[in-house]
């Protein structure tokens, strides 16, 4: 299932832009102190670092991903997620503008 919207969060308004614009999101904070990225990455091939564990929530369009350590590229739809450990790293492919929920460990 897809997330539709966060509530009761506070949303910061600086985005958080990477890979000269490529991936922009902003940083939300729940009131229990839970901290979640929303963004959008734009067609590109990436590779981002962890520091905590991850789980990427897609809402909209696509991308393929590979996790360190791994051969293989795995394709994440809407309402499909992946889980990327803490200290480690995954590259990321996407074709069209790729939608997503960043859940922190």
């Amino acid at each position: 299932m897809t997330t539709k919207t966060l509530d009761g969060v506070a949303v910061s308004t600086q985005a958080n832009v990477y890979f000269d614009g490529k991936c922009v999101s902003h940083s939300v904070t729940f009131a229990d102190g839970t901290k979640k990225s929303v963004g959008v990455i734009l067609p590109a091939s990436l590779t981002f670092n962890t520091g905590a564990a991850e789980v990427m929530e897609c809402v909209a369009g696509s991308c393929e991903y590979k996790l360190a350590g791994s051969s293989q590229w795995v394709r994440s739809a809407a309402g499909q997620r992946f889980d990327v450990p803490a200290h480690s790293s995954f590259e990321i492919r996407v074709t069209e503008p790729y939608h997503y929920i960043c859940h922190f460990a």
